[in-house]
């Protein structure tokens, strides 16, 4: 599973779970900082990406839209990079089956 980060998140959070989730990158660094949320949601579509963000508009698309792209809700409010990473890592058995669950729209993660 590749994720896209949203602008809210560390670009470094691409190189800290890259073991886990190859492939990932952040808005920033595809040049899509000043894209607005449909631009964000039709790139993650055409180009593989599940989206994590920390805001509820991509969970409201998801429910609209459905999928793809998958969405990941990080609803932990604004934490450390380190801190995000390691809410990845505990749960990275559920991230899997989300993946594999051809219905499932948006994973919240606490």
């Amino acid at each position: 599973m590749k994720l896209l980060f949203d602008q809210n998140l560390s670009f470094k959070l691409c190189q800290r779970l890259a073991d886990l989730f190859p492939g990932s990158s952040q808005v920033r660094l595809l040049g899509l900082a000043e894209a607005d949320d449909p631009a964000l949601w039709d790139y993650a579509q055409a180009n593989g990406f599940t989206l994590v963000s920390q805001d509820s508009d991509f969970a409201d698309m998801a429910a609209l839209f459905g999928p793809p792209p998958r969405v990941i809700w990080l609803r932990c409010g604004n934490q450390p990079t380190a801190h995000i990473e390691t809410l990845f890592r505990n749960h990275a058995q559920v991230i899997a089956s989300f993946e594999h669950d051809p219905a499932a729209a948006c994973l919240e993660i606490y």
